[in-house]
């Protein structure tokens, strides 16, 4: 299956994905209220730093999917399938035992309520465990049919899943219960469905073996890049969980309510990134393999180019006009007031820590792990101390200027030291004219100009029109002043002329 059409399907899944969780939020926070969804921001929280205990074996699953689809052999890729979703099935239990155990204490001493009972967060805990067991294998299948380049399948799947819980959970609270516990349930039933639904479907590609079982050999044989991986994602999951997991113990419910408001807009951002990362590791997998460097150095140059071009106008304009955005879509002045500020900060730094998937990309294909864990260890070491200090200063505020900080050193520290190691050639230019100009563009020149714009005093329809059209704008200008994205559309151009004649 071709890049392109992979790349479509998985931006046509994050899109539908990020638009049905900006729709229900508003009906999320009128039948809960805003310390309710602070229990739902402190779920998702959980729920990503669980994924620590993953091991590695999704991305592994992924590689030794792609491998074996390269030679039409799935018949090893079945067999580590299957033992890696015992695995998967026996730790969602359990993860699910052990939140159930350890509710009353994380009610009792973690999260801060004003009205919330404490039974009502204890039960809720509870049932993260139980969504979190469901859902669990879905990385697993997820991965065999994204190596497989079956991404089609799995955003189809996705979609629908998505829908069902998200609409479906509005329907349980406007209809049979409006309470947090009724969502948590909801969420686990649809998590449960997700989870076999995936699992038929991987089944249905990778193909029914007549004769298959628990393979220890198997392990064996992955085991060292499925720990490396293992190690780097705890790190990673760490490093982007860590400010919410501080948060929620220093900030009341009803702040760190604010601040899982503002993260959701926030992860709209992906709607770009995990897509494009999805298309892009496996195909740098696949230059590196075949040692064909010059194209994927312009792979990876053009790539990041033209992801900055397109994610530093958009993370500045949404931050010039975030209350705008946050009132139209909440209709709620006061919280719109309180989240513009905490928005304006995540959506710079959750940015800037995008455009780094394409040095982690590159990092994953020459198989070099240590290195993107030593990066994740450094940043780990920073985050803690410079977020409580600036959140115990400043709230909410505080703990969103710390990450924009820690992750303007990333792009600094983590490209110096990737090109130190793998595509030497490259040097500072990508640093420089790849991922910096871009930036350094948006936030002198395209924030001022929707600074001055937003001054005016317009209307919040007005304001968002305009700076949709600004950006819009902005993205063709960086475009047009980049001689290698110039370069590139002259070559799209002229093969989509050369087909249109060949037909």
């Amino acid at each position: 299956m071709s890049l392109s059409r992979n790349l479509f399907a998985g931006l046509a899944n994050s899109i539908w994905s990020a638009a049905v969780g900006l729709a229900v939020v508003p009906l999320y926070l009128k039948h809960l209220g805003i310390e309710a969804y602070g229990l739902i921001g402190f779920f998702s929280t959980v729920q990503a730093l669980f994924w620590i205990l993953d091991l590695g074996l999704a991305p592994t699953i992924n590689r030794e999917v792609a491998r074996c689809s390269a030679t039409g052999n799935f018949r090893e890729a079945g067999n580590l399938l299957h033992t890696l979703a015992i695995i998967y099935w026996s730790m969602g239990v359990a993860i699910a035992l052990l939140l159930v155990v350890i509710s009353p204490l994380v009610s009792e001493y973690w999260l801060q309520s004003r009205h919330l009972p404490r039974e009502t967060i204890t039960h809720a805990v509870m049932l993260m465990g139980l969504i979190i067991a469901c859902r669990w294998p879905v990385g697993l299948y997820q991965g065999a049919l994204i190596g497989a380049q079956r991404v089609t399948v799995s955003s189809a799947i996705s979609i629908t899943m998505v829908t069902v819980s998200n609409f479906g959970a509005v329907a349980v609270l406007a209809f049979v219960s409006p309470t947090i516990e009724a969502f948590f349930i909801w969420q686990a039933c649809a998590g449960l469905v997700y989870a076999i639904a995936m699992r038929w479907a991987t089944w249905r590609v990778i193909g029914r073996l007549k004769e298959i079982r628990f393979d220890v050999d198997q392990l064996k044989r992955i085991w060292r890049f499925s720990a490396g991986v293992s190690g780097l994602a705890l790190s990673a999951s760490i490093l982007m969980q860590l400010d919410k997991v501080l948060l929620s113990r220093i900030l009341s419910l009803d702040d760190f309510g604010k601040y899982a408001l503002a993260g959701v807009i926030t992860s709209g951002l992906y709607v770009l990134l995990a897509p494009i990362f999805n298309a892009i590791y496996p195909r740098f997998s696949a230059l590196v393999a075949a040692g064909n460097t010059e194209i994927l150095t312009n792979l990876y140059r053009t790539g990041t180019r033209l992801l900055s071009a397109v994610l530093f106008p958009i993370a500045t304009l949404a931050g010039v006009f975030a209350e705008d955005l946050v009132y139209l879509w909440t209709g709620n002045l006061s919280i719109s007031k309180g989240v513009a500020p905490i928005l304006s900060l995540l959506l710079m730094g959750t940015a800037i820590n995008g455009i780094m998937i394409f040095p982690y990309a590159l990092q994953l294909a020459y198989g070099a792990v240590r290195l993107p864990l030593m990066i994740c260890l450094i940043l780990i070491a920073g985050t803690v101390p410079i977020t409580i200090f600036l959140a115990m200063k400043y709230e909410a505020v505080g703990g969103a200027s710390a990450w924009v900080l820690m992750n303007s050193i990333y792009l600094v520290m983590g490209s110096l030291l990737t090109h130190r190691v793998l595509l030497k050639e490259i040097g500072f230019k990508w640093l420089l004219w790849d991922a910096g100009i871009p930036l350094v563009v948006s936030v002198l020149v395209i924030r001022f100009v929707g600074e001055r714009i937003h001054d005016l005093g317009w209307s919040h329809v007005a304001n968002l029109i305009t700076a949709s059209c600004l950006a819009v704008f902005g993205i063709l200008s960086l475009i047009l002043i980049s001689p290698r994205l110039i370069r590139m559309l002259r070559g799209s151009f002229e093969e989509s002329r050369r087909r249109a004649e060949s037909i």
